[in-house]
């Protein structure tokens, strides 16, 4: 494994641990987003789904509260892996993926019940850990 030196003084990538079975789950079993959360609570990926599907379906207050939950899981698994309240978290890192979506979701939840400064401090956390997360969930 190689390790890279950010030259421009930063922290490095934060990289979150794969939960090869959640994925399976979702995948090959074609389990339910909730059925995943149920069985993995800390899989942000699938509190991500849940918050998409919810808001989709006009429940925005539900879908606020999957996408927190899985905002405040991924934070956790975050710190767990190194990181230090700051630095990129990158999208092309698949186990990443499930906590930037449940950030992107929190933006769009708290935009649509009109939390206008935790809408624009959500869309900067993004920008600021994914600049390709943000380009590819702002919309």
């Amino acid at each position: 494994m190689t390790t890279h030196t950010n030259l421009l003084g930063g922290p490095d990538p934060t990289h979150l641990p794969e939960n090869e079975e959640a994925y399976r789950l979702l995948g090959e079993e074609s389990r339910s987003p909730a059925e995943v959360a149920a069985k993995y609570p800390t899989f942000s990926l699938a509190w991500a789904m849940l918050a998409d599907d919810a808001f989709e379906a006009g429940r925005v207050v539900e879908s606020y509260a999957y996408a927190r939950t899985g905002y405040h899981r991924g934070l956790d698994a975050l710190r767990r892996a190194g990181w230090k309240g700051h630095g990129p978290i990158p999208w092309s890192h698949r186990a990443n993926r499930g906590f930037l979506r449940c950030l992107a979701a929190l933006a769009r939840a708290a935009g649509a019940i009109d939390e206008k400064d935790e809408t624009e401090r959500c869309w900067q956390f993004l920008k600021d850990s994914s600049e390709e997360a943000y380009g590819e969930l702002k919309r």
